[in-house]
């Protein structure tokens, strides 16, 4: 993995998450420019996808393919699935919802970072 691509991104989804949860605390529902903040994140963990297969094919492993493999696919559910259930409820909560997601992908690219990191310690 690349860190400083694996850090900007969780720093970005952080921001989106800030982003949320100020929206929620306005009493705001999921508008375009939040969710437009959401699918940056994503097009942003698909280059981070695409990134980890291109260090697969070169030969760079992580400590546990299949634990690695599990987070770099959880991480690009879980914003769809969190803007899925924001549009079908268009309420604060649903501004809560997407912000929980956002917190949870820097979460998600840490565990990735140390499985990877755990086939050189």
């Amino acid at each position: 993995m690349i860190t400083w691509f694996a850090v900007a991104l969780a720093v970005c989804a952080l921001a989106v998450a800030a982003w949320s949860f100020a929206l929620v605390v306005a009493d705001r529902p999921p508008a375009r420019p939040l969710l437009a903040g959401i699918a940056a994140v994503e097009a942003l963990l698909v280059v981070q996808v695409v990134v980890a297969v291109v260090l697969l094919i070169a030969g760079q492993r992580p400590g546990s393919m299949l634990t690695f493999v599990a987070y770099l696919v959880g991480t690009l559910l879980v914003l769809p699935l969190g803007t899925v259930w924001a549009l079908a409820e268009r309420s604060r909560s649903a501004t809560a919802v997407l912000g929980v997601a956002c917190v949870t992908v820097p979460v998600l690219i840490l565990r990735m970072h140390q499985v990877w990191e755990g086939a050189s310690a």
